[in-house]
């Protein structure tokens, strides 16, 4: 982003892809980790700024959804930046419940290349059918 851009208003000085999206990438503000790599729009991204909570795009439901809607498993923003070309985000947030993966572990990033497999390096830290029960 130029200093050019910063006299734009915030959601015009981000640089949406030809799908009106943006990637937005999660990171555990404690922890330095990365828990997280999602789409956003820019209603979405008006939402997350004005509840403080994240709120993605889903492109397989193909609507909102507030993280954890379902699980209880929030993500509370703490700060969003942008990369140099304006063309990413980076979400510091606090998660809350230490889960960020529908899979029940802290990270979405679990599977760690060993040899020639995807092998999960993460531990389950709630089994998802006690999540999701409804």
């Amino acid at each position: 982003m130029s200093d050019l851009d910063n006299a734009l208003p915030w959601l015009d000085a981000v640089k949406w892809d030809g799908d009106g999206m943006i990637p937005a990438i999660a990171q555990d503000a404690a922890s330095g980790k990365v828990v997280m790599f999602a789409w956003m729009n820019r209603e979405s991204l008006q939402e997350t700024v004005r509840t403080g909570n994240a709120v993605y795009w889903s492109r397989s439901r193909r609507r909102l959804w507030k993280k954890g809607e379902e699980s209880g498993h929030f993500q509370k923003v703490l700060a969003i930046r942008t990369d140099c070309d304006g063309d990413v985000l980076l979400l510091s947030i606090e998660q809350v419940g230490g889960i960020a993966c529908h899979t029940g572990r802290e990270s979405c990033f679990f599977n760690e290349l060993r040899g020639d497999r995807w092998v999960p390096a993460d531990p389950v830290l709630k089994d998802p059918k006690d999540i999701y029960a409804k």
